[in-house]
Order: C-alpha cells, then sequence, then structure tokens
C-alpha cells in the first residue's frame, strides 16, 4: 500500500521562508546592527546608506514585523491622514496624486499609510483624537491647513507630531511644506499687467484657510510691484467652486467699470467664471483673460484652455511624509519647513485686453 500523502496536513507552509533583517545585512555586506538602524532612521546613519539598505530590503521582500517594532521602538510606523470628505468637494481632484506621493514615501520608508474620513471639521478633529489616543498612528499630515486650525492646536498641546500642507497662523512648533501660492498670483497680476491690462480683478477661495490670505496678499503685491491702486470693488472672497465663481464672475463683469482681466484663486472658481462671461456674450482671451491657480485637468480641457499655475501634488505628498517621519523621529518642527513654487501652464485663456 502506498503511504498518504500528508502534506496538505502537515502545518508546514508552503510559501518560501520570510526574509530577515541578517538576509539583507549579508546581501549588502553589512553588519547587522547598521541594516537595523538605517532602516529605522537613525540619525548616525548616512543618507545614503539609508537609502541603499531601503532599497535592497524592498527589493529582497524584507517586512519588518510591526508588532515587534512597535514594542522595541514605541512606533507603529504609520502615517495618519483624515479627509474632511463633507460639504464643498473643491479639494478633491488633488486627492489621487496626493495620496499617492505619501504612500510611495511611506513604502520607500518600509512605513504605511492611514487614511480616514470626517463628513465636517469637528469629526476631523475627534478622528484625530481618536488615532492619538488609540496609538494607531505616530503622526499626521494635515492638509488645507486654516488660519486657526483646531487640529494644529490640539496636536500641538498633546505633543503629537505633525506636518502641515500649507501654513498657518501660528506656526510655533509647526513643520510644514507648502507651495508659495502668494508668489504665483503676484506672477499672475504682472503678467496681465505686461499684456495691457489695468483693471484686474481677483477672486479668492475661502477667507478661514491659510492659502486665501497668502494669495490676497501676492495680488495686492502685484498690483503694487505694477503701480496700480488697490480698488476693493474688484476684488470678491470665498469662490472655491464653479457655483462660487458663476456668482462672483457676475458680481464683477456687472460693474460699471469691469475688469479686462480676473485672476483666480482656484481653478474651479475660474471655470464658474467661463460660464458668466458666456452669458454676457464675452469671449474668454479675448474679451475678459483669465488665470487661475490650480493646475486641474478639467482647466486642460475647457475651451479656452484656461492658464493656471500648476502644482505637482504627488511630490508634495512625497516631501510631506519624509518630512513628518524625521519629526517623528525627534528632529526640531522648526527645522523641517520647505517652500516650493506653482509651474505657470500658459494656454489661451489670457491675451491682451481689446482695445
Amino acid at each position: 500500500m502506498s503511504k498518504p500523502d500528508n502534506s496538505v496536513n502537515s502545518g508546514r507552509r508552503s510559501s518560501k521562508p520570510r526574509v530577515t533583517i541578517k538576509d539583507v545585512a549579508e546581501e549588502l555586506a553589512m553588519a547587522k546592527s547598521t541594516v537595523s538602524r538605517a532602516l529605522n532612521g537613525y540619525s548616525d546613519i548616512a543618507e545614503s546608506t539609508r537609502l541603499r539598505v531601503s532599497k535592497t530590503a524592498q527589493r529582497m521582500g524584507y517586512q519588518p514585523m510591526v508588532q515587534a517594532q512597535a514594542i522595541r521602538t514605541g512606533l507603529m510606523r504609520s502615517v495618519g491622514l483624515v479627509l474632511n470628505v463633507g460639504g464643498s468637494s473643491s479639494h478633491r481632484p488633488f486627492l489621487t496624486n496626493f495620496i499617492d506621493g505619501i504612500s510611495q514615501r511611506a513604502s520607500q520608508e518600509n512605513w504605511t499609510l492611514t487614511v480616514t474620513t470626517a463628513q465636517n471639521s469637528e469629526a476631523v478633529l475627534e478622528t484625530i483624537e481618536r488615532l492619538s489616543n488609540e496609538r494607531k498612528v505616530d503622526g499626521f499630515i494635515l492638509p488645507r491647513t486654516r488660519v486657526i486650525d483646531p487640529r494644529v492646536d490640539f496636536l500641538r498641546t498633546h505633543g503629537v507630531p505633525f506636518v502641515m500642507f500649507g501654513r498657518t497662523g501660528n506656526d510655533d512648533e509647526c513643520s510644514w511644506f507648502d507651495i508659495k501660492g502668494e508668489l504665483a498670483i503676484e506672477k499672475a497680476v504682472l503678467r496681465l499687467v505686461t499684456l495691457g491690462h489695468k483693471r484686474i480683478g481677483f477672486i479668492n477661495g475661502l477667507d478661514r484657510y491659510m492659502y486665501a490670505s497668502l494669495r490676497f496678499d501676492g495680488y495686492v503685491q502685484g498690483l503694487k510691484k505694477a503701480g496700480l491702486a488697490y480698488d476693493e470693488t474688484l476684488v470678491r472672497p470665498n469662490a472655491v467652486t464653479k457655483r462660487d465663481g458663476l456668482r462672483e464672475g457676475a458680481v464683477l463683469l456687472d460693474l460699471p467699470a469691469p475688469p479686462t482681466a480676473v485672476v483666480c484663486a482656484v481653478d474651479l472658481a475660474a471655470l464658474g467664471v467661463y460660464q458668466a462671461a458666456k452669458e454676457r456674450g464675452r469671449k474668454i482671451g479675448r474679451d475678459l483673460s483669465i488665470i487661475s491657480y490650480d493646475g486641474i485637468d478639467e482647466g486642460e480641457y475647457a475651451s479656452p484652455p484656461l492658464t493656471s499655475f500648476s502644482v505637482d501634488n504627488r511630490a508634495a505628498g512625497e516631501i510631506l511624509t519624509g518630512l513628518l517621519i524625521k519629526r517623528i523621529r525627534g528632529e526640531a518642527p522648526e527645522t523641517l519647513r520647505q517652500l516650493g513654487e506653482a509651474t505657470l501652464i500658459e494656454r489661451a485663456s489670457d491675451g491682451p485686453p481689446v482695445s
């Protein structure tokens, strides 16, 4: 009688053996302690060595034992992102690339990303507090910062590491990466002045967000550099959707002396101005010039295509994740601040004013 095959019930795993730090160390001809410290981001390991170890570990399929590391280091090696998905959806176009950038950098560092959603700002704060208390994440990335931001106040008070995508009114003990939106808006104004415009309107975003304050500053600075007087009747607030842009664009275009050009803080609002102009028989790029900010795909397919300042949100996600991990590992927040610039995409929505 043939011997029965007990392989299925033997309790043995058919998968490949787990890759260990020792395996990675042997592959690199390094000491096990060096590999371990590199994977855990110790400051005494050179960045080039850390990257070499990280890439080799990833290629070999090394997976850290999270529970054991958490016991040893007190870290879950998890980055937190809590998104407010209620109300206006104006922030959503950037999310795919932004989250992809965070995930890519976290994976390179052998960290994970925990993403949760909430329906309003109060629920966002409650979720951050719960994740902090339950030690589900080691720190947070905060998008869409406010001038007065309860998330920042809570995390700063409780000593929880965080990094902001944006700035805030009180940046004490804050780390951040931000795009110089104020510089982009200033450049937009000066570009329009160079084209010959003298009455330039500005449609801003929501007042409570820090970006709106900064972009307004950029508009004022642009006028000042061009030698143009500030006219409050040419400035409209709180527009982040097409409907908002239609409403505020209508106000500007119905003025006794309407602007010949409009700068918008948000692309979706700019696309709303397109509709306001169409309803009044004004052709974008000829009768009314528009320059905006965000670089969303929808602007490329507008008629005519929208001239806009574009932001690399994937790169922003990567940078923010790197800054947060450094903050979690103990680096001072004041040393973890970076500014980038938006890139102008020249299309057909702006041109010289009709003489």
